[in-house]
């Protein structure tokens, strides 16, 4: 599970507990005018093929954790509960996508500001 505060101009995605083990990272900062669109879809986070896995853990239908290759993008994942899962898509940052379960995905929503 991922905790996410800001500080105005800076996202902060503390990863919390053993997930910082299996997604090889325990915190990511984005600054807040490069994500682009925050967003719940259920849909996108089906099928159990999420990319090429480097480094990380993806134990198909019990967890994804860690960096993943998928049609050139880099994206980060945190997902055991999907139901809890956002979709953050970055431009301009090492990340082009960030999938992380979070504990309140409305607040997390209203938080980076559902674009």
């Amino acid at each position: 599970m991922v905790e996410v505060t800001t500080d105005g101009t800076l996202a902060t995605f503390e990863v919390r507990g053993l997930h910082k083990l299996w997604a090889f990272k325990s915190q990511i900062q984005i600054p807040l005018e490069h994500i682009r669109r925050v967003r719940q879809d259920a849909e996108a986070l089906k099928g159990w093929w999420h990319g090429w896995r480097a480094p990380g853990t993806h134990i198909p239908g019990l967890i994804t954790a860690g960096t993943f290759y998928e049609a050139d993008k880099r994206i980060f994942w945190d997902v055991h509960n999907a139901e809890n899962a956002i979709i953050i898509d970055v431009v301009h940052d090492e990340y082009n996508q960030l999938i992380v379960e979070v504990e309140d995905p409305a607040a997390v929503l209203a938080l980076l500001g559902e674009k």
